[in-house]
């Protein structure tokens, strides 16, 4: 498969509307288009696909977006963020963040977003903010106070095995709860 083949897929109109609404038809079609990729890029065959804006965009929706269907509900889920998160700062380095679209870029930065690291959670909201990418930054400062907050994703203690501190219990049964 050729990293032009997820672009396509992931940008295509028929899979944007699930892009944050997903199925379990669709988390299921994932899977078996792309589990056999997502195990390649875990494993560092796809490390080529780095060397240009839309090859890296696409490693990292495989490593970011793609185990988020094909693993809901499991720590599998998680396994390949910190992967992405590195194919994000090293694209970021390269510059591919500057000649992307909106869509695209927004991509291209999502998994600093999905990070439990404070300094990736303020590197996200900075490029958000640097690119003017407005629809996406409400998205990214909240996941950012929630890591201040926190020091942590509530919403994903169950699935990680992780005891909530009773400030998380108090939150996740809240109004402002996160569940995504």
């Amino acid at each position: 498969m050729h990293y032009q083949d997820v672009i396509n897929y992931w940008f295509s109109k028929e899979n944007k509307k699930h892009w944050f609404n997903s199925t379990p038809e669709i988390d299921a079609e994932i899977k078996e288009k792309f589990e056999g990729l997502w195990q390649s890029a875990a494993a560092g065959k796809l490390d080529a696909w780095q060397e240009t804006a839309e090859g890296a965009l696409a490693l990292i929706i495989v490593l970011d977006q793609f185990p988020l269907n094909m693993f809901r509900g499991e720590v599998k889920s998680f396994q390949t963020e910190q992967q992405a998160i590195e194919v994000t700062l090293k694209a970021i380095d390269n510059g591919f963040d500057k000649g992307l679209s909106e869509e695209k870029l927004s991509f291209l930065l999502m998994s600093l977003m999905h990070s439990e690291k404070l300094e990736e959670q303020d590197l996200s909201v900075k490029l958000f903010k640097a690119h003017n990418l407005t629809d996406n930054l409400n998205f990214a400062e909240h996941h950012r106070n929630l890591i201040k907050e926190f020091g942590r994703f509530p919403h994903r203690n169950a699935i990680l095995g992780r005891e909530d501190t009773p400030e998380e219990a108090d939150y996740l049964v809240s109004k402002r709860a996160f569940t995504g």
